[in-house]
């Protein structure tokens, strides 16, 4: 049984932005989250046809990231020391694949790659990795395996959670692993969200946001076992999940300590997600309310990212141009239109970021640290920027 305890709104396709010719005809969906009592995953009501978000036309190149691609890097290695010591024939496969920031820490001999989104998939191939211009399923799992064998390490980042049907991917997954392989993929975690109120990890991308609890119930209904769980703080607090064949490896103590802090913290029961839909209602209005009295003092407010979390705060709290001016972004793809559904102008941070602006709402919020280091001058000569997590506050 499901049962809704959130409303985001009327909702857009988070990532796409837009022309102004393209405004009349933009897609909309009704943003509403529930909560499955039996397995205790949290997922959108309403799920949007993956090809409206994956396609030719995704804008979200992850090596733009300076610390994404060294958190990648670092990721590849310390797979490749841990499962792979002795640098034996070492088949991987990577869902999800993006421009590469991954796989290209390994040998493309035995390197696969999915990428449904044909911009991607192209760089990829070019850059000598086979990769299946597909999305993940049972049929293309079957497909890899007829033409590359089983692989030893499959991995994917902020990817499972896109997928619809679950039960069918970690069925793919579990057909395609070797016997002593290992299933490694990172999400946002639910916890983390909860504990913070970042509502803005909910869109249309994110079908689920995951509880090691419900992970923990799915993968062994389709035959796979959680053996390590990682707490990571990228993308404000994601997990990294460890997976192989059932009794194949020892299980790391690291499973039942998250199993057990979630519950403590009320994962599993209903009423902690009335709980935070009553925090999220209160965001929205305190952010409004700053925001609006602000603009009041003469302020100019801009927004520091073009992000899909700022897509989803700015259509549900009702933010338009005539609180924030325009939104800087470093992303090429994205400068010179417009955000979804709200239709704020993107610009560059060159054209943007000067010394004319006041407030700065931080849209990539989980690279705090990493923005400040850089804006040195902006919070010197008295610039402040906005966030709403954990709350409404300004700081420089």
């Amino acid at each position: 049984m499901k049962q809704e305890f959130l409303d985001l709104g009327k909702q857009p396709i988070a990532n796409r932005f837009l022309t102004k010719d393209e405004f009349d005809d933009e897609f909309f969906f009704d943003l509403k989250v529930v909560f499955d009592k039996e397995t205790k995953l949290v997922s959108l009501k309403e799920f949007v046809a993956p090809e409206m978000m994956f396609n030719e036309n995704y804008t979200y190149h992850s090596s733009t990231s300076y610390p994404m691609k060294e958190h990648f890097r670092k990721t590849a290695e310390m797979i490749s020391i841990t499962y792979n010591p002795f640098n034996n024939p070492f088949n991987v496969l990577e869902i999800g694949s993006n421009d590469g920031i991954f796989i290209r820490n390994f040998n493309p001999d035995n390197t696969i790659a999915v990428e449904p989104c044909g911009n991607f998939a192209k760089m990829t191939n070019d850059m000598g990795y086979k990769t299946y211009d597909k999305f993940w399923n049972t049929d293309l799992s079957k497909l890899i395996k007829q033409n590359h064998g089983k692989m030893d390490l499959i991995y994917a980042a902020n990817c499972i959670c896109h997928i619809h049907n679950l039960d069918d991917t970690f069925k793919a997954v579990r057909d395609l692993l070797s016997n002593d392989g290992v299933f490694v993929f990172e999400d946002p975690s639910l916890l983390r969200m909860m504990e913070r109120g970042s509502y803005d990890q909910l869109y249309d991308e994110h079908a689920h946001i995951f509880s090691v609890t419900a992970l923990d119930r799915l993968l062994e209904r389709n035959g796979l076992t959680l053996i390590k769980v990682d707490n990571l703080l990228v993308h404000g607090g994601s997990n990294r999940i460890y997976v192989g064949l059932k009794d194949r490896y020892v299980v790391d103590n690291s499973v039942s300590n998250n199993l057990m802090n979630e519950k403590s913290f009320g994962l599993d029961r209903f009423e902690t997600y009335q709980v935070f839909a009553e925090r999220v209602n209160k965001s929205k209005n305190d952010l409004v309310s700053t925001l609006k009295s602000l603009k009041l003092e003469g302020k100019k407010i801009i927004s520091y990212g073009a992000t899909s979390k700022s897509t989803t705060v700015f259509n549900y709290c009702g933010i338009d141009n005539s609180l924030i001016d325009y939104i800087t972004d470093t992303t090429e793809d994205k400068q010179g239109k417009y955000s979804p559904g709200t239709h704020i102008p993107v610009v560059s941070p060159d054209e943007g970021f000067d010394e004319s602006v006041d407030i700065a709402y931080l849209g990539a919020w989980n690279f705090k640290d990493v923005i400040m280091n850089k804006e040195i001058e902006f919070t010197q000569r008295g610039g402040k920027f906005i966030t709403h997590v954990p709350q409404v506050m300004m700081f420089s």
